[in-house]
């Protein structure tokens, strides 16, 4: 069969490097820790990028999914450095670079009724590999607010929000993403459930109102509790309260030295 031209390794004279190029969104399964059943299968929205030198025109689109069809099966976070390097060494790149985006399940029983359900948990594992390795995981809860001014002001109740966390951590040794959902939700007015009784509904509701927060309340708590973990060593917390009675959310972030 004759040779057919290999374009992308043609010259580019642009004199033009490109930070990152690859392939975006690919559905995929992969295995991630569980600290109750020891592993879940889930499945994610995969990003896949390399660096590519000035004098390239292109790179080679299909070899990023060989590399993932490679590891089929086995894709988790004991395996990001060697799909990394297998990025660097088959697309001949200086840097590589690997996300994903995963729904996580946690099962969680009401507070007062015990009903048990799955709650999901959007969560992210972000990989570098250069001269150096980088790795963060990233984890978004839901939560309740409750405005501590509307309590204060009001005779009768206080208006509430569901609010999203986002936090993201850089860290030695490991970190369960399980006990990263608990310190978070420790820091809200209240945890949200995928089930609630009557019983359990009331519970939460008072819980809330006992415990006012604004969303600056929130990043600070969450601040407090990470920096109290010897193993986590940087760390960004994000909050969105989508208000109830504004046409607008209410945003805060803090993130750590790293």
């Amino acid at each position: 069969m004759k040779q057919m031209p290999d374009l992308q390794k043609s010259l580019d004279g642009r004199n033009i490097a490109i930070d990152k190029v690859g392939v975006k969104d690919i559905r995929y399964p992969i295995v991630v820790l569980d600290k109750q059943r020891s592993q879940q299968h889930t499945v994610a929205r995969v990003n896949m990028y390399v660096d590519l030198p000035h004098h390239f025109k292109g790179t080679h689109m299909s070899r990023f999914i060989e590399i993932l069809n490679h590891y089929h099966g086995e894709i988790s976070i004991d395996r990001m450095d060697a799909i990394l390097q297998a990025m660097k060494d088959r697309l001949e790149a200086s840097r590589a670079h690997l996300e994903f985006d995963f729904p996580y399940f946690i099962e969680k029983r009401a507070p007062v009724s015990g009903a048990r359900s799955l709650m999901e948990y959007q969560c992210q594992m972000v990989g570098t590999l250069g001269s150096e390795r980088d790795f963060i995981l990233g984890v978004t809860v839901p939560a309740t607010s409750l405005c501590p001014c509307s309590r204060e002001i009001s005779e009768r109740g206080a208006h509430n929000q569901r609010s999203l966390i986002s936090v993201q951590i850089r860290y030695q040794g490991h970190v369960w993403i399980e006990d990263l959902v608990t310190w978070i939700e420790e820091c809200a007015s209240s945890p949200v459930y995928a089930l609630l009784k009557r019983e359990d509904e009331k519970a939460v509701t008072e819980n809330a109102y006992d415990n006012p927060m604004f969303v600056e309340d929130m990043v600070r708590a969450v601040t407090e509790k990470l920096a109290a973990v010897p193993e986590i060593t940087w760390f960004r917390v994000e909050c969105e309260n989508f208000e109830s009675i504004h046409n607008h959310s209410a945003y805060a972030l803090v993130e750590s030295p790293r």
